[in-house]
């Protein structure tokens, strides 16, 4: 739908390419022509489609194969122009360790990745062709790995097509902060400001601004610099973001994004810049325009999710009202509000893709103008029909640690969801670089958000395990007559290409399954049955 946006104000005629179980969505009856394919993760029917419809080019959008080389040469071998990198660079940068190498002969930072045993724990698995928060496991202890592995595995498959992984550092409480690039097919260059986005769960973004809060200029441009090298070392062209953890004033290279960024509005506010229409010039072989670009102000997006606010778990439904602030048009990027939405009013959020409803970005004078602006939108904001994590956007936008300025991305674990904001907090200390000069025990690991997210289950005693999301059945790890410990994983639920295992709420013994593997299921559906 972004794209169609730039597209027809520049004249552009669109073909929309739409699978079978999403023939029904808005972007499949927006475009000027719909052509259905097999599948989003096959290469040839892209091209199939394209030459059906007589079509130039292909725009990858920012999921599903946007970041394949193989993809972009197929592409230019059947003749199309492909609006994103080079082949070569996609290859290079969606490879992640691959990238990793580059960026360290390129004198950018990286963090230690390798075997487990040489990283330590905690450490993150990682999906080495990954993208926005699949594939990728948190482990903290040698008896966790192994399920780790084999879940980020299924994930990394189901959602790219590559399972391959590894592992790397793991910090507890950076911030996350992204630099966008564009870089043209001359040798040029550009970093376009940047985006702090630190508030995420699941290990995907919910809240992104820019400029970063209380960055230090010299650590900005420190940060700019390098993703400029990094950009030049890989040969890039087109619109991408390179993606950096900061923790006190260290930066390390984590990814880059060879693509659009779900958050590229918050640039295109503070920027006045298209950044699609960007693209579609860049692939066309045009110069840059410029080799700096002037920053004006503060810009604040959100995710509209159909989520269950504190668990984080997908929902589903008919979306029966949807009322959306009034936004304003992409000819004018630096307006006040602007919504960016993928379904409306009747429309039906499902299980085979990512829920995001809409976005909605604020550009103010400055950050508190623009936070302003933004809960102001949310609390015109209305949806019915589906859960949505409207509640939880109102509360963040209103927390005391994010109006600080202070979120780093274990924030949803240290502030739950919708609790109330606690006036002292201990892990503040922590927030910074600190020396241990008292006999005072150094923080404890942040609580895990996935895992909390199952504790609303029975309580001791009671035998019924239901499912907290619809979703298929992938695994099922239990079977009558088993004596099971608590949190033991009993059956693992995929939505929206995520794994959530339904864990045993206490020790007791299984005494009857009701699902098998590949079963599909409501929420609240019954799925094991226990006693103590």
């Amino acid at each position: 739908m972004r794209i169609f946006r730039t597209c027809r104000r520049l004249g552009i005629e669109t073909v929309a390419v739409v699978a079978p179980d999403d023939a029904g969505s808005l972007h499949a009856r927006s475009a000027d022509r719909t052509v259905e394919i097999a599948s989003y993760l096959h290469s040839e029917e892209h091209v199939r489609a394209a030459r059906s419809a007589g079509a130039d080019a292909i725009h990858p959008g920012y999921g599903f194969l946007a970041e394949r080389g193989e993809f972009a040469a197929a592409v230019e071998a059947a003749g199309l122009t492909w609006v994103g990198p080079p082949p070569e660079a996609l290859r290079l940068g969606g490879d992640k360790l691959e990238a990793k190498r580059i960026a360290r002969e390129a004198g950018v930072p990286v963090l230690p990745d390798g075997a487990p045993e040489e990283v330590g724990f905690p450490l993150l698995v990682k999906a080495a062709a990954g993208g926005g928060g699949r594939g990728m496991r948190v482990v903290r202890t040698p008896g966790e790995l192994d399920d780790a592995l084999a879940a980020a595995e299924r994930e990394a498959a189901g959602a790219f097509g590559d399972g391959t992984l590894y592992c790397e550092r793991y910090l507890e409480r950076p911030r996350h902060v992204e630099v966008q690039l564009l870089a043209d097919a001359h040798g040029a260059v550009v970093a376009v400001g940047e985006r702090d986005c630190s508030v995420q769960r699941r290990h995907q973004k919910v809240l992104e601004e820019g400029p970063a809060p209380g960055l230090d200029p010299a650590v900005r441009g420190a940060l700019h610099e390098a993703a400029v090298a990094f950009g030049r070392a890989i040969g890039y062209r087109g619109a991408g973001t390179v993606e950096f953890v900061l923790e006190g004033g260290d930066f390390f290279f984590l990814e880059l994004n060879a693509r659009i960024q779900v958050e590229h509005p918050v640039t295109e506010a503070v920027s006045g810049l298209d950044l699609v229409a960007e693209q579609l010039g860049l692939a066309a072989g045009e110069k840059l325009a410029t080799d700096s670009c002037k920053v004006e102000g503060h810009a604040v997006e959100v995710r509209l999710y159909a989520e269950d606010s504190r668990t984080f778990l997908p929902q589903t439904g008919r979306i029966e009202r949807l009322r959306l602030p009034c936004s304003s048009p992409l000819q004018a990027p630096r307006a006040a509000v602007r919504v960016d939405a993928g379904v409306e009013e009747g429309d039906a959020v499902g299980l085979g893709y990512d829920p995001l409803i809409a976005k909605l970005v604020a550009h103010g004078r400055d950050r508190d103008d623009a936070l302003d602006l933004l809960a102001a939108a949310l609390s015109e904001t209305e949806v019915e029909g589906v859960v949505t994590n409207l509640p939880f956007l109102r509360w963040l936008v209103a927390h005391p640690v994010v109006r600080a300025g202070e979120a780093t991305t274990a924030f949803l674990t240290e502030h739950p969801p919708l609790s109330q904001p606690r006036s002292f907090r201990v892990s503040a200390v922590f927030g910074r670089p600190w020396r241990l000069n008292l006999p005072v025990p150094p923080p404890s690991a942040p609580p895990d958000v996935d895992l909390e997210s199952h504790r609303r289950g029975p309580a001791h005693g009671e035998s019924a395990v239901t499912a907290p999301m619809p979703g298929t059945v992938v695994r099922v790890d239990v079977a009558p007559g088993d004596r099971i410990p608590a949190r033991l994983p009993l059956v693992v639920l995929e939505a929206m290409k995520m794994e959530i295992p339904v864990h045993s709420p206490f020790e007791g013994t299984v005494t009857a399954v009701h699902v098998a593997e590949g079963d599909q299921v409501a929420g609240g559906a019954l799925l094991v049955e226990l006693e103590s």
